[in-house]
């Protein structure tokens, strides 16, 4: 069985972090490993705490990991401090990690920051160049630019600009009232539009989770990159679509069993 690793914070109510991806990449067929680079008190209405663990601690983490079930695959999420990305960067130029996709997460979509300003510099010159893909949305994309976005040109400006730079191959992400659900694929100075339909669902926390984590599963599985991006989006499309309802007043969770994508579809 192919593994998976994911580096990224703790949701404590389940819908995003640590908990969506290791649901994610149980549901697309694959061993889920984490090492917790947070503790969060939040739930789908906002951040109320954040504890770090310290970066020799992470350090122990991944070692525990590679050590002894070396990933075919990382996602990195939630990295808050400088520190703690340096870890992350190190650690993984030493076991010569690959199929490395980072989900730049800076602020949750309750409007909460997850990202002290001097480590996103510290992202953009250690975690991108090591990276296989980021996935940006717009917002991020904006602060890992440089370039305001307004438009589908906008986006590929910008995804060609993270890309030139750092490295990586990048996934932009639409919505956000620029291309209705289009996302943008810029890779080796090519590009790749995946065109998708605006679903109306409230319920978006862990969506950016879910679909990073479903593609790092399908790279870990052998898939070429755009079929592991496409097979991904059509994944977290249909946990949106099926429109569950975890909330108050909700059915029994064992209606969401076969979904993970709907346990994590609020971001």
């Amino acid at each position: 069985m192919k593994t998976a690793l994911s580096i990224a914070g703790s949701d404590s109510c389940g819908g995003a972090g640590i908990q969506a991806d290791i649901k994610t990449m149980t549901m697309n067929g694959v061993y889920g490993m984490s090492a917790i680079t947070a503790l969060t008190a939040q739930n789908t209405t906002g951040v109320r705490a954040i504890l770090e663990v310290t970066p020799d601690f992470l350090r122990q983490q991944i070692d525990a990991v590679f050590e002894d079930i070396p990933p075919d695959a990382i996602k990195i999420g939630m990295v808050a401090s400088a520190e703690l990305i340096l870890v992350i960067a190190e650690r993984l130029r030493h076991y010569k990690a690959k199929n490395i996709v980072v989900d730049p997460v800076m602020v949750a979509t309750s409007g909460s920051k997850l990202i002290k300003t001097d480590a996103v510099q510290t992202l953009i010159k250690e975690l991108l160049p090591i990276a296989t893909l980021v996935t940006p949305n717009i917002p991020e994309a904006e602060i890992l630019s440089g370039f305001p976005i307004r438009d589908e040109l906008d986006m590929l400006s910008a995804a060609k600009r993270i890309s030139e730079v750092s490295g990586p191959a990048v996934l932009l992400k639409g919505g956000h009232s620029v291309s209705d659900a289009n996302d943008l694929l810029y890779a080796n100075g090519n590009h790749l539009w995946f065109k998708g339909k605006r679903i109306d669902n409230p319920n978006t926390h862990g969506t950016g989770c879910t679909l990073s984590s479903a593609i790092a599963s399908n790279l870990a599985k052998g898939f070429s990159l755009e079929e592991a991006v496409s097979m991904a989006k059509d994944y977290i499309s249909g946990a949106l679509e099926a429109r569950l309802d975890l909330g108050k007043g909700s059915g029994p969770l064992k209606h969401s069993f076969n979904l993970s994508g709907c346990f994590a579809e609020q971001k």
